[in-house]
């Protein structure tokens, strides 16, 4: 299994938390999705930024979060605003 590290935008710390809600593996990232990975890091972890998001997604999309799309920033950062503790 490769580790969750790997991926683009996700360090050690992320790898963690994901690991710590059942996110192991790419593709559970995948179908699992950006958000709904965010919400349930940030049930742990109430400081999760939309920078975590953002890094997400990204790493779904094999791509650095600062090439995402703008449409796709602008819908990430309307759910983050509406999640956000």
């Amino acid at each position: 299994m490769e580790k969750l590290s790997n991926l683009l935008n996700i360090g050690q710390e992320v790898e963690r938390q994901l690991n710590e809600v059942g996110i192991t593996t790419y593709m559970q990232l995948k179908l699992l999705g950006a958000e709904a990975a965010w919400l349930k890091i940030q049930e742990r972890d109430e400081s999760a930024c939309i920078h975590r998001l953002y890094a997400l997604e990204g790493a779904i999309w094999g791509i650095k979060k600062t090439l995402l799309p703008e449409k796709r920033k602008a819908e990430l950062k309307e759910f983050y605003n509406f999640h956000k503790k």
